[in-house]
């Protein structure tokens, strides 16, 4: 069993409350910029044993009577087709997912919010189709020299040219598809808007990480700058809250550095800030429902290797640059681990050594490690998969869960009809093989059984996978590294 060092019940209680009490403070009308994600946070979940992914959805639904949720996204994001990288899909088509996935839920979507809006054709384009589906959206323009220019900013040629989104409820959920979509932005025009109609209206923030009330270096924080190695955040003591209350808080630097101009912002606009420092603007309780710190540190220091061997893998392509190999090396060594700390990969290494082939380790929840080697049949991480439901079923190793009669014919289809040059199976290739073999052999139909099983397992390759393989195992739940090395020399890789 997965040992456990997070309440999520308690964490759903003690949130919402707390978005109650700020949505009180502010005489019943809060806009609630949401940081990170919303319904799918696997980070969060790795890092804090118990914390279900979808946790803060399921407390949204403990407000949904009061809830309405607006998506913004930068109309230069719809231009550029920008993409999100763990989705593989852009930035116009992830917001049509999100209102999906909210009403599937129960909460309501009031309206889309176009930011940095200049008259980007695929922006009005993509605006045409939300219409046509019968979505509210209204535009944000650029506001020049945002956020040095506090007194255009808050004035009618700022925020005041901005479209005003209708509300109709008392939390005003903003969140977005990724980082830079202009959630706080849309809060604060929403703000001086609401102000010049009497209305009174509060503003707060919920970012899970880093979380406020733990140390500045514990792994947990320490976690998420190694998640956000790329923007570069840097975790901090709140100075204005340090001065303000003689209380260490963690911020990171983002927050810290833009609070004094969010302060003048609110001054301008109430007449005085509301806050006292970027921490007072927070609404994070996740700090209070760890009940088992040494879990959580233990998982914190595994998420910075993942991280670590995913950048890697990344700046093999191309993707990722040194400096923040050399931020994730130097996070390892703050916590004074390194790659072996993760179990699978000497595991994978040294089936890979000793067979002079590809190899796939896999660690299961009980810390039992089961490792697969490349083989004419299947692939290593294929072969790891069959041997750990092998191990998870209680079948002995020398018992073939799927006859090589079954896979032959597979392979057969793909070298002579389908035009591949590598026979060996895939991950899913060999479920579905298993799966036809499940419906007459009892034996295969225990493996099939045991498949929930995988999830929150961890496991290493020794080469960088094929985005198959890569996929499957995610779609499992299994959190799959891999050495920064292909199979081949290739230049292109699928």
């Amino acid at each position: 069993m997965r040992k456990i060092g997070f309440d999520s019940q308690k964490y759903i209680r003690l949130q919402s409350e707390r978005i109650r009490e700020r949505i009180a403070q502010f005489g019943g009308k809060l806009y609630l910029e949401f940081g990170g994600k919303l319904f799918d946070d696997y980070h969060a979940s790795r890092v804090l044993p118990g914390f279900a992914p979808d946790n803060k959805i399921r407390m949204l639904l403990e407000l949904r009577d009061q809830a309405e949720i607006v998506i913004a996204i930068n109309a230069n994001d719809i231009e550029s087709n920008k993409l999100r990288g763990d989705l593989g899909i852009t930035y116009d088509t992830d917001v049509m997912r999100l209102v999906d996935v909210f009403r599937e839920f129960g909460l309501y979507v009031g309206s889309i919010a176009l930011t940095q809006y200049t008259g980007q054709p695929s922006a009005d384009h993509f605006e045409k189709r939300l219409e046509a589906l019968g979505l509210k959206v209204f535009k944000l323009y650029r506001i020049p020299n945002y956020p040095s220019d506090i007194q255009t900013i808050v004035s009618d040629e700022g925020y005041g040219r901005n479209e005003y989104i209708e509300t109709t409820r008392s939390l005003i959920v903003v969140t977005a598809p990724g980082p830079g979509s202009g959630k706080r932005a849309t809060c604060l025009s929403q703000l001086y808007h609401e102000h010049r109609r009497g209305v009174r209206a509060g503003y707060a923030k919920f970012e899970t990480f880093p979380i406020w009330n733990l140390p500045l270096k514990h792994p947990v924080n320490l976690a998420y700058e190694a998640a956000t190695a790329d923007l570069n955040d840097v975790n901090m003591i709140d100075p204005f809250h340090l001065e303000a209350y003689g209380v260490t808080t963690v911020n990171y630097n983002r927050d810290i550095e833009i609070f004094p101009v969010l302060k003048a912002i609110f001054e301008r606009i109430y007449g005085k800030c509301p806050y006292k420092s970027p921490t007072d603007m927070g609404v994070n309780m996740a700090g209070y429902a760890i009940v088992d710190d040494d879990v959580c540190r233990e998982a914190s220091k595994q998420e910075v290797i993942r991280r670590y061997f995913k950048t890697a893998c990344l700046r093999r392509m191309g993707l990722a640059s040194d400096n923040e190999i050399d931020k994730l090396k130097l996070l390892m060594r703050t916590l004074g681990i390194d790659p072996s700390a993760r179990r699978t990969v000497p595991a994978a290494l040294a089936v890979a050594e000793r067979t002079g082939e590809p190899a796939t380790a896999i660690e299961l929840t009980d810390g039992r490690i089961v490792t697969g080697k490349t083989s004419a049949l299947l692939g290593a991480s294929s072969a790891a998969l069959l041997n750990a439901l092998k191990v998870l079923a209680g079948i002995p190793d020398e018992l073939d869960l799927i006859s090589p009669t079954v896979i032959e014919p597979i392979q057969h289809l793909k070298v002579d009809h389908m035009g591949n040059k590598n026979p060996r199976l895939h991950t899913d290739e060999v479920l579905i093989a298993l799966a036809i073999s499940a419906a007459t052999n009892e034996i295969a139909s225990r493996a099939m059984d045991s498949l929930d099983q995988l999830r929150d397992c961890d496991a290493h390759s020794t080469v960088i996978l094929a985005q198959v393989d890569d996929g499957m195992f995610k779609r499992l739940g299994v959190n799959i590294t891999c050495e920064p090395a292909y199979q081949n020399s290739k230049l292109y890789h699928k």
